[in-house]
């Protein structure tokens, strides 16, 4: 019988545990060549547009003359599109690049919340060690030996690869009110606890549902004289801390 799928499991002051599936070596993969046809478009994009209003015509080749300036206008941004692509963006999109958005992963830190740039960078440089001795063979074998499908980058920065989920992921904070801010874990242990509602008791998910309360929708109005402290107002009022909504 074949283990289950790995995931990674956050444990709440609600006393709801999360679970994040870990994304395998197949979706990792598929996520590595969207981002690199996307890289590989960019700088070539980069390097064309920039030859062509460099030589003043329809010309891609250096100059017969050792310019600088091709090498600082043309050739290194190139390079650096390229090979900085991972690092720019994963700390700009907390873990995230175009292909893994497409794929529906993202780099999480081992308390499932978003990895510091540090863990990002470390992550980035081991790539080096991944890529060998071609096409991330190091990087593969690791990932198919691991139980959570880790890579040598994912185990010097102690993060890994794990599915969104588009049910509990928390809005944009330019659309959630500053005083009611909620981190990516805060998102998922009010979405598990919304999925679950059903399945728990009235009593459970009552006391639950004070606890998510009180913990992420501070400051917020004594549960005891709050108007809509009855099952489905707790319910509501969990729906809209999840929105982004003001709770009244």
């Amino acid at each position: 019988m074949s283990d289950p799928t790995p995931g990674l499991s956050i444990d709440s002051d609600t006393g709801v545990e999360v679970s994040l599936p870990v994304a395998g070596p197949g979706v990792r993969a598929y996520a590595f060549l969207v981002d690199w046809h996307v890289r590989t478009i960019l700088a070539l994009a980069w390097y064309i547009v920039a030859a062509l209003i460099f030589n003043g015509g329809f010309r891609l080749r250096a100059p017969l003359t050792n310019d600088a300036r091709w090498f600082i206008w043309v050739v290194a941004p190139t390079f650096v599109i390229y090979f900085l692509y991972h690092c720019v963006l994963e700390p700009v999109m907390h873990g995230r690049t175009p292909g893994k958005r497409i794929a529906g992963v993202r780099i999480a830190a081992r308390d499932g919340g978003v990895p510091s740039a540090g863990a990002l960078l470390t992550r980035n440089v081991f790539r080096l060690i991944d890529s060998l001795p071609v096409f991330y063979g190091v990087g593969l074998i690791a990932t198919m030996a691991t139980r959570d499908h880790l890579r040598i980058g994912d185990m010097a920065a102690g993060t890994l690869l794990v599915y969104e989920r588009a049910d509990t992921l928390a809005p944009p904070p330019a659309k959630r009110r500053a005083d009611y801010p909620l981190d990516p874990a805060g998102a998922e242990i009010i979405g598990e606890l919304l999925e679950r509602w059903s399945t728990l008791s009235v009593e459970a998910r009552a006391q639950l549902a004070r606890r998510a309360l009180t913990r992420f929708a501070a400051p917020f109005p004594p549960l005891a004289t709050a108007p809509q402290d009855d099952d489905a107002g707790l319910h509501a009022q969990l729906q809209s801390l999840l929105r982004g909504a003001s709770i009244r």
